[in-house]
C-alpha cells in the first residue's frame, strides 16, 4: 500500500474553532484513493471488481427520526415547527455531549472534509466535517460540492459536522432517547452525530440546516425532489416518495441530470443542486434498468450493506440480508450527462409523483395553484403489500412536502413559497402522475406501464398538452386531458378503467375522506387559498 499523504500541519488549527485541542493523526481533505486505502488498512470495507468499496453501516441501516434532535435556543423557539419531528434539545446537553465527544476523539485518527453545500455560490454553505471513519469522509467528498483544485479551504465554516459512530450517548445523562444521535444547533452551527454508522444521517442533517436557513433567512424554496433539464435548457423538477419512481423518471438520457435529491429555487436565480453527488438506492439494480448508476458503481464509489455474490468480489444486489435499504454514494460526474454547475432557470414542469395502490387518481392531470398546494402538503403516495412488514393491503401514506422528516419549519410555509413562485412563474405548469395502479385497486388491478408514464411526462415537457382539453375530476377537482399522444385515451380517466364503476365512486371517496382526515392537523395553519385545493369528500356517483 502506498503511503498517504502526510498529515498537515495546520490540520489541528482547523478543528480548534469547533472545541478541539487534542486529537491523534488529523487528515486533511485526502484524495478518494487516499481514503479507499486507509479504509481498507483499517478493515472498514471490501473492493468490488468494479473498485467500489462496500461498506456497512452496523446497527442503523437507515436514519432514526426519532432520534433526531434540534436544540431549542432563542433563535429556533419560535420558529421551528416542534413535535415528533423536530424534537427539542436542551442546549445545555448539547454543550455537555459536545464535550464528551471531544474526550473521546483525543486520540483518535480523524479525517477532515472541507466542501461546500449549494451550488449557487450566493447560497451555498461551507463545511468542515470531522469523521472518526474514513469512508464516511469519502461519503462526504462524493455527496457534498468539492471545492476546485488548490481553492482556500482555511475558512470559517458556516456549517460543522462532528460523526463519531464509535461513541454513545448515556440517554439518561444526556438527554437522548438511545445511545444514538443526531443533534443540529443552529446557533453554533454544528451538527453532532454519534453512536449510528448510516452515513446518510450527515447529508440529511444539512438538508435540515437549509431547509431551515433558505425559507427563513434567504427567501428560497428548499425541495425534496430531482431536477433535470432539457437541450432547450427548459428546467423539470420532480417530487416523490420512496417507491413513485422519482430516480427512475428523472433519468433521462435526453436530458441533463441537475441533481436527484435535494434543490433550492432562488428569488431570482432559478434552482441549484444541494449537493455534489447521488445516493440511489441500488436494491435489484440491473445495467438494462438503470445503466447510469450501473455504470457510476466504480472506483471511488460506495455501496452500503450490499453483499457479494459467494466466492466473487462481484455485488448481488438482489441479496437483502442486510436491508432493503442498500445504497451506493458517488459524484455527480459519474453520470455522463449530469449538469456541473448543477444550477438551472426556474423550472417550467413540475411533476408531483404518486403510487396510487387504491387505482383512483389518474396517471396524468393539472394543478391549479390551490391544488398544487395541498397536494404539496399532503405528499401522497401508498404503501402495498411486501414492502414493510405487516403492510397485508394498500396503505396510505402522507409526508407533507413530499419529505415531512426534513422539515423544520411548518409545511404550510413551503406550500405558501411554492404558491409565491407560481405567481412569480406564471408559465409553470405543475403535474400529479399516478405511477400506482389502474384498472381497480392493488390485487385487482394492474401496474400503470411504465411506457405510458414516460410518454405523458414527455407530451407534458414537449408541450404538447398545452392545446388539449381537460376536465376536471369529479372528487379531486384536479384537471385531466381527454389525449395524451402515445396514450390509450381510456386509461386517462380512472373510472373508465374499472369495471365496477360504483367501486370505484366508493373507493374514491374513501381516499379523499383519508386526504381530509390527514389535513385536519394543517388545517388551521393553512390559508384559503391551500384549502381551496381539497377534495370534494360528498359527491354523488
Amino acid at each position: 500500500m502506498s503511503e498517504p499523504t502526510a498529515p498537515l500541519p495546520n490540520a489541528l488549527d482547523r478543528l480548534r474553532p469547533l472545541g478541539f485541542s487534542q486529537a491523534g493523526t488529523v487528515h486533511l481533505n485526502l484524495t478518494p484513493a487516499e481514503l479507499v486505502e486507509r479504509a481498507l488498512c483499517h478493515g472498514e470495507g471490501h473492493l468490488t471488481d468494479t473498485g467500489a468499496l462496500m461498506c456497512d453501516t452496523g446497527k442503523f441501516t437507515g436514519r432514526s427520526p426519532k432520534d433526531r434532535f434540534v436544540v431549542k435556543d432563542e433563535n429556533t423557539a419560535d420558529s421551528v415547527w416542534w413535535g415528533d419531528i423536530n424534537i427539542a434539545f436542551d442546549p445545555a446537553k448539547f454543550d455537555q455531549l459536545h464535550e464528551k465527544m471531544l474526550a473521546y476523539l483525543a486520540d483518535k485518527e480523524l479525517y477532515v472534509r472541507e466542501a461546500y453545500a449549494g451550488a449557487n455560490p450566493d447560497y451555498r454553505l461551507k463545511l468542515r466535517v470531522v469523521n472518526e471513519l474514513a469512508w464516511h469522509n469519502l461519503f462526504c467528498y462524493n455527496m457534498f460540492i468539492r471545492p476546485e483544485e488548490g481553492a482556500d479551504t482555511s475558512w470559517t465554516p458556516d456549517f460543522s459536522i462532528i460523526c463519531a459512530p464509535g461513541f454513545e450517548a448515556d440517554p439518561e445523562v444526556d438527554g437522548t432517547r438511545q445511545p444514538n444521535f443526531a443533534i443540529i444547533n443552529f446557533i453554533k452551527k454544528m451538527i453532532l452525530i454519534g453512536g449510528t454508522g448510516y452515513a446518510g444521517e450527515m447529508k440529511k442533517g444539512i438538508f435540515g440546516v437549509l431547509n431551515y436557513l433558505l425559507p427563513h433567512e434567504h427567501n428560497t424554496l428548499s425541495m425534496h425532489c430531482s431536477a433535470n433539464k432539457g437541450k432547450d435548457g427548459d428546467t423539470a423538477i420532480f417530487f416523490g416518495l420512496s417507491g413513485t419512481g422519482k430516480t427512475t423518471l428523472s433519468a433521462d438520457p435526453n436530458r441533463g441530470l441537475i441533481g436527484d435529491d435535494e434543490h433550492g429555487w432562488t428569488p431570482d436565480a432559478g434552482i441549484f443542486n444541494f449537493e455534489g453527488g447521488c445516493y440511489a438506492k441500488v436494491i435489484d439494480l440491473s445495467a438494462k434498468k438503470e445503466p447510469e448508476i450501473w455504470n457510476a458503481i466504480k472506483f471511488g464509489a460506495i455501496v452500503e450493506n450490499t453483499r457479494f455474490v459467494p466466492g466473487t468480489h462481484t455485488v448481488d444486489y438482489a441479496n437483502k440480508s442486510v436491508t432493503e435499504n442498500t445504497r451506493t454514494a458517488y459524484p455527480l460526474n459519474f453520470i455522463p450527462n449530469a449538469v456541473e454547475p448543477s444550477v438551472a432557470d426556474a423550472p417550467k414542469n413540475i411533476f408531483f409523483l404518486t403510487a396510487d395502490a387504491f387505482g383512483v387518481i389518474p396517471p396524468i392531470s393539472k394543478l391549479d395553484k390551490s391544488h398544487a398546494m395541498y397536494h404539496f402538503m399532503s405528499g401522497y403516495t401508498a404503501k402495498v403489500a411486501g414492502t414493510e412488514m405487516g403492510v397485508t393491503e394498500p396503505q396510505t401514506t402522507f409526508s407533507a412536502c413530499f419529505g415531512a422528516v426534513f422539515l423544520p419549519l411548518h409545511p404550510t410555509k413551503y406550500a405558501e413559497m411554492l404558491g409565491h413562485k407560481m405567481d412569480e412563474n406564471p408559465d409553470v405548469n405543475v403535474w400529479l402522475i399516478n405511477t400506482g395502479w389502474t384498472g381497480g385497486a392493488y390485487g385487482t388491478g394492474h401496474r400503470m406501464k411504465l411506457d405510458h408514464t414516460r410518454a405523458m411526462i414527455t407530451a407534458a415537457l414537449e408541450g404538447k398538452l398545452n392545446e388539449v382539453k381537460f376536465q376536471a375530476h369529479p372528487i379531486f377537482g384536479v384537471q385531466v386531458p381527454k389525449a395524451v399522444p402515445g396514450v390509450p385515451a381510456e386509461i386517462l380517466d380512472p373510472r373508465n378503467t374499472w369495471a365496477d364503476k360504483d367501486a370505484y365512486d366508493q373507493t374514491a371517496s374513501e381516499l379523499a375522506d383519508k386526504f381530509v382526515a390527514n389535513f385536519k392537523k394543517y388545517a388551521d395553519f393553512a390559508n384559503e387559498e391551500i384549502l381551496a385545493g381539497a377534495p370534494k369528500v360528498a359527491v354523488e356517483a
